[in-house]
């Protein structure tokens, strides 16, 4: 699941290319900042039986795995003049390591493929890596290993994998008629972040610099993945394309009907004051905005809703799709790779 940025031709400042320092010494420098990371981090002994720097890694498995890939792409998923290397590494990483966690899984290790033009000054591509192996860190996985290519355009692949620790996973197709649909925080700021970067106007970006922030590396707590499996959670999935887009993808999976009322969707605060300082409507980042990466869950019952998470509606029997506020979403859809939405 992705996410788009209007994109534009983009620069990239020239020092050292990898071109010219070639991919050998390149991949030498990503290997020690990701195995520097790991030292810092608790628990890549746990799972790490060969590390980076081999042909392959190893790692022990107790149990079931799940395992997720996603790809961004500059000029469509990301641009290097709205965020900063390091951050865009960051953000590939939560964006994958989402969907382990959608599935009830534990983090355990993530591993890279980078992609990028010989012409690529070397410090964009160590700070992308840096990037990359902080996230990785901070949600408790581990570089496994990875892959450095040459590529007309920056390409940035994330597989991760997560334990399931003896766990059922929680599917999207699991959501029953009398459920109840609740997030486990508040959407709405990563979108505002991208609305306030693309209108060039200073003063949005001071006031709510938090919005930016959470665009360029959203900072959901993942871990409350596992907290809804052991819960009960029936259904689960992470909110990338927006509210609408998850919650259509549930209901089909699922063979059902949800509704949901927009005024209980978790808002960050400051969200209403930043839609008035853009002249546009809040609920759109809320409703469709997406990469908040927060997750979406159906509970066979309401007191089976963790702590910190919102009841936003239910679920009913099928034949009514989508509906909002007691209409049906109809048009308000969030991020489409293809067809009606894309852009190119």
């Amino acid at each position: 699941m992705e996410s788009s940025v209007p994109g534009r031709s983009t620069s990239r400042p020239v020092g050292r290319t990898v071109g010219d320092v070639g991919e050998r010494a390149v991949l030498a420098e990503l290997i020690g900042a990701v195995d520097e990371s790991a030292a810092r981090g608790a628990g890549a002994s746990d799972i790490t039986v060969v590390g980076t720097g081999d042909d392959a890694a190893v790692f022990a498995a107790s149990g079931d795995t799940a395992i997720s890939t996603d790809t961004i792409v500059e000029g469509r998923h990301f641009r290097l003049d709205l965020s900063s290397p390091r951050e865009i590494g960051a953000r590939a990483v939560v964006q994958s390591v989402a969907d382990v966690a959608a599935m009830g899984a534990r983090i355990t290790g993530v591993v890279v493929s980078i992609a990028v033009p010989g012409s690529t000054d070397v410090a964009v591509v160590t700070e992308i890596n840096r990037g990359i192996a902080g996230a990785a860190r901070d949600l408790g996985a581990v570089v496994l290993g990875g892959d450095l290519v040459a590529a007309s355009q920056i390409v940035i692949t994330v597989t991760a994998l997560g334990a399931m620790d003896g766990r059922a996973p929680v599917l999207l197709g699991g959501a029953r008629p009398g459920d109840t649909l609740a997030v486990s925080g508040p959407l709405g700021a990563s979108a505002a972040g991208l609305a306030i970067l693309l209108s060039g106007r200073p003063g949005p970006r001071e006031t709510f610099p938090a919005f930016v922030s959470a665009f360029r590396v959203p900072g959901p707590d993942l871990a409350q993945g596992v907290v809804a499996a052991r819960a009960g959670a029936r259904a689960m999935t992470d909110i990338s394309d927006g509210l609408i887009e998850e919650l259509i993808t549930l209901a089909d999976k699922s063979g059902v009907s949800v509704a949901v009322d927009s005024g209980s969707v978790p808002r960050p605060a400051g969200l209403a004051e930043a839609a008035a300082a853009l002249g546009v409507d809040a609920t759109d980042w809320v409703l469709a905005g997406g990469e908040d990466h927060q997750l979406l869950a159906a509970f066979a019952q309401p007191g089976q809703v963790p702590d910190g998470w919102t009841v936003i509606g239910e679920v009913h029997p099928p034949g009514h799709g989508v509906v909002v506020d007691g209409v049906s979403a109809g048009a308000v859809r969030g991020w489409q790779s293809f067809g009606p939405g894309a852009q190119e």
